[in-house]
């Protein structure tokens, strides 16, 4: 399925977390807590301004930001967990 976001809103994939805490201890799926990281997987166009023209977005295809632990609205597309979150949820892009 092809999707693509509106305006100043991406779709990112949240990027598996560690399974281990920092003292080595395996913990289970309803003990972790869900990822802030993820990999930008489509962008819409951009924010429209006042007058009327647009301006693009700051992140891209490809990108891999940080975002709110409950930033964005959690949707199912093609058996995969997905994010749609607007532009200024994002904190940032890690290098």
């Amino acid at each position: 399925m092809s999707f693509r976001p509106l305006h100043d809103r991406v779709l990112i994939e949240r990027l598996e977390s560690e399974e281990k805490s920092s003292g080595g201890i395996i913990l289970v799926d309803s003990a972790q807590e869900k990822p802030m990281e993820g990999k930008i997987i489509a962008v819409g166009t951009g924010t429209i301004k006042e007058d009327g023209s647009i301006r693009a977005l700051d992140v891209a295809v490809g990108d891999t930001v940080l975002f709110g632990k409950w930033s964005g609205t959690e949707i199912k597309l093609d058996g995969k967990d997905l994010l749609i979150m607007k532009e200024s949820d994002i904190m940032g892009i890690l290098g």
